[in-house]
């Protein structure tokens, strides 16, 4: 999925369940159970062509990680006093994806990029088709502004 939806989970779960003890893991499950969800997102072929790769790269750095960074804020901090729980949520709910950088961009495959780039694909569920890729992603995102 789109680190926006990502994140925004990540938050939703931090500001409802205070102890992060209980959150994190759950944050961490919940990104591996919205990757199981058919979804499109900017990774689709990445391990494929150079070029795909490319223009990936740059549609996350700067549309999809800081559309994240901002519907976080506005969901969970505008008008509000500033709230660490929310943003501890959207770090940890794009952490697997950060692990993965290295391995996705960097072409770095030590063993261990390469275990969890394996675990983290057996989960993932991509579709070409730009509308029913999103459409689960905005329904995230509906109910998340639903329940905060």
């Amino acid at each position: 999925m789109l680190s926006i939806a990502h994140g925004s989970t990540g938050a939703l779960i931090a500001s409802k369940i205070p102890n992060p003890l209980i959150s994190i893991p759950l944050i961490l499950l919940s990104h591996f159970l919205e990757d199981s969800v058919p979804h499109w997102d900017v990774g689709q072929g990445l391990t494929r062509k150079s070029k795909t790769k490319k223009a990936a790269f740059f549609q996350e750095l700067f549309f999809d990680f800081p559309l994240s960074i901002i519907v976080v804020y506005l969901f969970f901090q505008i008008g509000h006093p500033f709230d660490w729980r929310p943003w501890l949520g959207w770090f940890f709910g794009l952490l697997p994806d950060f692990i993965e950088f290295p391995y996705l961009f960097l072409n770095q495959r030590g063993p261990l990029f390469k275990k969890f780039a394996t675990f983290h694909t057996w989960w993932h569920h991509s579709t070409a088709n730009l509308f029913w890729g999103l459409l689960p992603q905005f329904l995230v995102l509906l109910l998340i502004l639903l329940l905060k």
